[in-house]
């Protein structure tokens, strides 16, 4: 999906960069919050880098020995910022075309529940992509389970992906599935096998070089930990 997203002449740019900008901008959003903008000027900022991300394509300036799009984005925003002066300019330039849909009042109120220690943006932008990644994967497996009539299953399953079973859980949800306790352990052990696939996938569509799937996996939830 990155190499698409990166390639003008590409059929699947336009799909490509819309599904990685409206997966992956709160990360951003949050960073320019945590670097004393307004929500105002954070939304045009993020809108406004939006705009010239695709509009000079700097998603073709990707290398495949770095090919991180997390680390790209945070870097090109950097430098973004880094000439943005006031949000005026910014509006100005943008036009006020929106490039992705940006609910201001979620994004605020997300940012808002963030944790009061005192981070860097930095390490904010890190956890939300790692949140953004985990997330993602979560529609997927969602998505999947509908499609194959699971639905139910699945909510009912789906609090297992994250912690263990307590006592007699298991029983009480095979019950409720019409299945017994040892079923909904195998049931459990496969969603959580596939939940692990679309993650890796998720981030395989984010890297130049999929071979580096683990090394970033790795990275992202040390970031959930720390």
């Amino acid at each position: 999906m990155l190499a698409a997203a990166g390639h003008a002449d590409s059929s699947k740019r336009a799909e490509a960069l819309e599904k990685l900008c409206c997966v992956y901008w709160y990360p951003l959003y949050a960073f320019v919050r945590r670097r004393g903008r307004s929500p105002a000027d954070a939304q045009d900022l993020t809108q406004e880098f939006f705009a010239q991300l695709l509009e000079k394509n700097w998603l073709a300036d990707i290398e495949p020995a770095g090919g991180h799009f997390r680390s790209f984005l945070l870097t090109a925003l950097n430098r973004f910022l880094a000439n943005e002066y006031d949000r005026n300019q910014a509006a100005k330039r943008g036009g006020g075309i929106q490039v992705i849909s940006l609910d201001q009042e979620q994004a605020e109120e997300r940012y808002l529940n963030e944790p009061t220690v005192d981070e860097t943006p930095e390490r904010i932008f890190e956890r939300r992509w790692a949140l953004a990644v985990l997330d993602q994967a979560l529609t997927r497996l969602r998505t999947e389970t509908r499609e194959t009539d699971k639905s139910r299953q699945f909510e009912l399953l789906n609090p297992f992906l994250s912690r263990e079973a307590g006592e007699g859980e298991y029983a009480t949800v095979g019950a409720q599935l019409g299945i017994g306790a040892g079923a909904v352990g195998v049931a459990v052990y496969r969603l959580r096998q596939r939940y692990r696939e679309l993650v890796r996938a998720e981030i395989a569509d984010t890297l130049v070089d999929p071979s580096r799937v683990d090394e970033e996996m790795s990275y992202l939830f040390a970031a959930l930990c720390h």
